[in-house]
This record gives structure tokens, sequence and C-alpha cells, in this order.
């Protein structure tokens, strides 16, 4: 069972760093977040070298000043580690810490996450600073929680220092025993790679077109991710050791080569992630109809499939950017209350804001806080006491109420790493994967994302009436097997093209693709072709069910990215679409297979969202919330639901700059105001109403 947050309340805050002003300012700063309806606050994560100024003298007292005047004014503090930037006397003793690049360039003091998880002396450091802190401030008042270093794989996801040559090393010995088995899940003779002696093996190295052996790689990541938790763990055991159950443990991310289900389940209370949606206005989605800021709903729903409800322990309030690279325009007077909901919509119960006031020195003093250099109110602090009064008024009916959604897109660990590798690949899984999430949301179908694991139980997937996993590429017998119950047992699945021709060591399986997945699909793929180059989308034409056909214009449903041209196998299979141009023009493109009690879908392509509208009616999914609320397709709608007591709170977020109109369909009490509405209403430009 997910590891989740329980707060009787839902809790706002915000990040701070007494450390940075002046203690002048302290009591006065924690007098307006109380007035703001902050009740939390996170400090000392960065503080290393304040708390340890040399090596083995420890000095707490700034931050036990800090903590006990937080107290006073009734803050609850969470503690973080502050392993994610050690300190210049650490790394200049000590050069063995700092993480190298592939090409063996060391990276030096005057950043963050400059070091590596399996120096030796690293983490005896690291276990030391967290243990003087646990032992100082276990028994403060303030405390209730710790965050485990910062951001873990951030800034840099790969790691090639000695150190992790040599870990990578051992690791290596422990999941394959000997050097034939490792040949062989290699694949090494191929290129006459074949490893003869441990000493032989290294972590990838810069190869002739960039190009290192794949199999190597796909483990390459997973060795990342377990260091990365074996690095937080010595952290969580010091914690638990000494604070016991007395505080929460947490951390926060997400980022890649990180098995975050995993690091939750065997170290966590819960997940907590950071979002900063106005990202999209720098790297916006593909696209004729970006969804922006929106489509951290989408990252949103991985988070809660870690932790159903969670902690936002860093929320965007303002404008983003470093000193090398200032990019994101300020948030819009209602967007940074549009974000704060959005995350709570999809199952935060405590959120902190990044962060108090702006940074005056140092690499961030353009990513902007609630309050600006100058202290003086500003909307951002407005907007914030908006919030934090409505919080006051509803947080206690939110907290611990779930997420609702039927259909859930699917996606594991080992297809994302692999998947890096085959630069065809990844684009293939984010067209389908953006297909699907914006199809849905403008259609107000609330879906949630699965991820996979060897540990996924069959009443998981049970929850949703669909799974979509679009392109599996390595599909286990494990995996398969639970696909096959789930659907046997009513459940439908779509894929997409390329789906079931690896096994789990990335090798191409040698039988008729889809591989483990052809019984669950019937089919076969006869022929296929990647689509590049000379080689261009074909058109579609579905196959209506009195046998006649039905073609859409080509330029609005085509068959992209990738083609596997299908044959029918079973006779269980329906044709539902056929390819109408190129050599394959007649040939199946997608297909459905009754089986059981279920269906699987088979889609020889990626989706795009006019596939994904024609498949919607086949799939008998309820639009979210329609006996009580419509709304034009810039809204986001969706349902939190306490699972006790069915008590039901419906969402509606605006993202657009402009007002829409809501149609109730029967009278509700907007908890944000306390209004009553009834009739056709208007939500402003980036509103939000919550109903019940």
């Amino acid at each position: 069972m997910a590891k989740s947050l329980k707060e009787e309340v839902v809790q706002l805050g915000v990040c701070y760093y007494p450390e940075h002003w002046k203690e002048t300012l302290w009591e006065d700063d924690y007098r307006r977040m109380r007035e703001l309806g902050f009740s939390i606050i996170r400090v000392a994560e960065f503080g290393w070298a304040i708390m340890e100024p040399e090596e083995g003298v420890f000095r707490f007292d700034l931050f036990e000043r800090a903590l006990d005047s937080a107290h006073r004014h009734g803050l609850k503090v969470i503690l973080g580690t502050p392993t994610a930037t050690p300190p210049a006397w650490l790394t200049h003793r000590y050069p063995e810490v700092l993480n190298v690049s592939m090409e063996g360039i060391t990276y030096r003091h005057g950043m963050r996450r400059h070091y590596n998880y399996n120096s030796p002396v690293y983490k005896q450091l690291c276990a030391r600073i967290t243990r003087k802190m646990a032992e100082h401030f276990k028994d403060h008042p303030a405390v209730v929680g710790w965050q485990i270093d910062n951001e873990l794989n951030c800034e840099m996801h790969v790691f090639y220092s000695d150190a992790d040559h040599t870990a990578f090393r051992e690791w290596l010995q422990r999941k394959y025993g000997s050097l034939d088995a490792l040949n062989q899940a290699w694949g090494t003779v191929f290129w006459s790679q074949t490893y003869t002696a441990w000493k032989q093996v290294f972590l990838p190295r810069p190869t002739p077109s960039n190009s290192p052996n794949p199999h190597q790689a796909l483990d390459e990541k997973r060795f990342i991710s377990h260091s990365a938790i074996e690095f937080a763990r010595i952290q969580a055991d010091i914690l638990r050791e000494v604070v016991g159950s007395k505080h929460w443990v947490t951390t926060n991310g997400m980022f890649g080569h990180l098995d975050n289900h995993r690091l939750t389940e065997e170290l966590l209370d819960f997940y907590s992630y950071d979002s900063y949606p106005q990202f999209s206005s720098i790297h916006p989605d593909a696209g004729p109809e970006p969804m922006l800021d929106r489509m951290s709903s989408l990252y949103l729903s991985g988070v809660r499939s870690i932790s159903p409800n969670f902690c936002i322990m860093e929320q965007q309030s303002g404008p983003g950017g470093w000193a090398n690279r200032f990019a994101m325009p300020s948030p819009k007077p209602g967007q940074m209350r549009l974000w704060t909901y959005q995350s709570i919509t999809h199952g935060a119960d405590m959120l902190l804001y990044f962060r108090w006031r702006t940074a005056t020195v140092g690499t961030e003093i353009y990513w902007h806080g609630i309050n600006d250099y100058h202290n003086q109110p500003n909307r951002r602090v407005l907007e914030a006491a908006r919030i934090g009064q409505e919080l006051q008024r509803v947080g206690g009916r939110l907290a611990q109420s779930r997420y609702e959604a039927s259909i859930a897109i699917v996606d594991d660990y080992d297809n994302r790493w692999d998947g890096e590798l085959d630069v065809w690949y990844g684009p293939l899984v984010g067209r389908s994967t953006n297909a699907w999430f914006k199809t849905l949301q403008r259609e107000h179908i609330a879906a949630d994302t699965l991820t996979l694991t060897g540990q996924t139980p069959l009443d998981e997937l049970q929850r949703y009436q669909v799974l979509v996993y679009p392109h599996p590429a390595i599909m286990t017998e494990a995996a398969a097997t639970l696909l096959r119950s789930y659907v046997e047992a009513g459940g439908i699945v779509l894929f997409g093209a390329r789906t079931g021709y690896k096994n789990e060591h990335g090798h191409c399986r040698m039988m008729p693709l889809p591989g483990l997945a052809a019984f669950l699909c019937g089919i076969t793929v006869e022929d296929f072709t990647i689509l590049n180059g000379t080689a261009v989308a074909p058109a579609l034409r579905f196959v209506d069910e009195e046998g006649g056909d039905e073609t859409l214009a080509a330029a609005a449903l085509t068959a992209d990215g990738f083609n596997d041209i299908l044959r029918v196998e079973a006779s269980s299979v329906k044709v539902i679409a056929e390819y109408a141009s190129d050599y394959y023009a007649g040939k199946p493109a997608l297909t459905v297979n009754e089986l059981g009690k279920g269906r699987v879908y088979y889609y020889g392509a990626a989706y795009n969202e006019a596939v994904v509208r024609k498949l919607l009616p086949e799939l008998g999914l309820r639009k979210t919330a329609d006996d009580v609320v419509r709304a034009p397709a810039e809204v986001e709608l969706a349902v939190r639901r306490h699972p006790a007591t069915g008590e039901a709170f419906i969402f509606a977020l605006n993202y657009s700059g402009h007002a829409v109109t809501l149609q109730l369909q029967r009278k509700s009490v907007d908890l944000l105001s306390g209004n009553s509405l009834e009739g056709d209403v208007e939500l402003e430009p980036y509103g939000v109403l919550v109903l019940n």
C-alpha cells in the first residue's frame, strides 16, 4: 500500500533561510507568515557550512535561535539535512567526494550537488552531520519532520568518479555473480566486448559516436538509482534511530535515474515534490495547442502514484532563474493561486512556497519568492494572504481526501531508462503520453499515472477501468501475466507501436512482435517502419461496425511516429482501423481483442490527439463531475473524495487568461468563498472554485 501524508488539515507554509538574513528580520518575518495563514517552514537544507564550519566542529546556535523564534510564533519546522551542499573545507580536503563527468572533468566547489553518492568518506561525513543534527534537534518542540538532502539527482543524474566505477563493479558482482552472466546480460559477444576480469568493467565511458553498449547503459541507470537510495538510506536509518516516530521523514524531487517508488517504500513516510509550472513558459509542450502550466497536472499525477497525498516542498511563487539563466516571466495575477490549487487538486495536503524572500546574493538572485528584495507588500503577498484565508476555511475538510480517476497512463522505470539511448523511442512515448493526457484533460476525464514495478499488485490495477500503456518495449513475463489477469477480470488495456519486443536486459526477443504481449493482443507484427525522412505518416481509415469505412481528413487522422503493420492471429480480434496509404494500405493499424471479460487494443503507431478522441467513446469513460458542472476545455475538472465518508470536492481550475462560463447542473457551494452558486457561473481568469 502506497505511503501517504496524513495531515488533519491542509498545511500552508514557505521555505525560509534564516542564515541569509539579519536576525532582526526573523521576528517580523515569522509574524507576517502567521498573518498570511502559514503554519510550517522548511530550513537548513543548505546550511552545512553554518553547522559544521570546520571539520568536527559543530555549531547549531543560529538554527537553534531560528527555531526557537519560529516556535514562539506557532510555526512548525521541517529540517533539511544539508548534504546537497558540502562545505569548501570538505571538498578541498577530500576531493574524491566530487562528481566527475564521463569525460573525466571534476565538478568543483561553487555550485550545489557537485558530490558523488559512493565516496566512502562523503557517506561517513554525511552520516555524522545527520546524526549531530538529529541528536541536537530531536526534542525541539517546533520540529515535525525531516527532508533528506535536497532534490536527489537534480543538476546531475550521472556519476563517473573513481568511487562510482568501483561501486558499479561491486553492484554488478552482486547482481550477476559471475562474468559469464554479466557478458550474457550485456551481449558482449557483439563487437568483441567480452570481459575476462572484473577490473575491466566500468560505467559507460566516452566511445566513438557516443554510442555505449545499450545493456550496460540500462544497468548504469539502475545502479545510479540504487546508489542514490543507499545514500539516502544512511540518513533515513540515522533519523529513525535517533528521533524514532516523533518526526516524519521525506525527501523532495522528482528527477531522473531514481526509482522514487522504491525510495519511498523503503525509506520515507511519504513523498514530496517541487512544482514549478512556469517552466512551461520557456519549455512548452509540443503541439498546436500547448497546455503550458496545465501540464504540471501530469507531473503531479506521477507524484500521486508514489504517495496519494503528498507534500509540495517547493511551490513556485514568482519568476524564476539563476544568475546565468534568468528566463521565466512573472506569474500573472491569479496564477500563483491557480498553481497552489492545482497541486492541492492532485493530492497535496501540505504546500510550502519557494521562497519567503528573494535572495539578494548567490546563484538564485533571480529565483523570486513571495517577497521581493525590498521586503515591501506586493501582489504575490496579497495573493498568498487570500490563499491562506481560504485554506483556513476549508483545509480541514479537504485533508486526506483522494483524487478520483477511472483511467491511468502506465509507465515503468526500465522502459524510461532504456529509452534514453533509443533516441527515437523517447519521443514516441512522450508523443503518446501527451496525446492521451491532453485529450483526457480537455474532455474532462480525470486520469492517474501508474508506474508498474515488480511489486505492483493486481488490485492496484483494478482501481481503473482503463490502462493506457503506450509503448512498453521491455515486457517481462511478470508484467505480461499481471496485465493478463487484469484484462481477464474485465479491464481494458491499450498498447502502441513497438510493444513487447525486448526482455529485461534490453535484448530483442527472438519471437514475433509484440513478444509476450502477442497473446494479450491476438495479433503479430508482420512488418514495420520508423517514420523519418522520406517515410511520412500514412492516413488512417476507421472501419465502422457495418463493415463500411469512415475516413477522416488525413491531416487530422494519421498514424504517427512509427508503424507496426499488423496481422490478425485470433478470431476474437476485430480490426478497428487500417492504414490508408503507402505500400501497406489496407493492412490493420488498430485492433481490439476480447480476452476474458476485458479487451486489449493494439495501435501500431504513436497516439495523437485525434486518434485518442476517436477511441474515447469505445472505452465507456464518464466525464468528471458531469452531473454537477459542465466546463469549457480551458478548465480542468477534478474530484477529491474522502474514502471513509464519501464526501466529494469538485475542483474547477481556469488556466486561461480570460473569464469562462461554467454550467452548474445543480445548486452548489464554492467552499473557497462560501458563496452559493447555481446556473451559469463566470470563472475569472486563472480562477478556481471548489464545489461541494
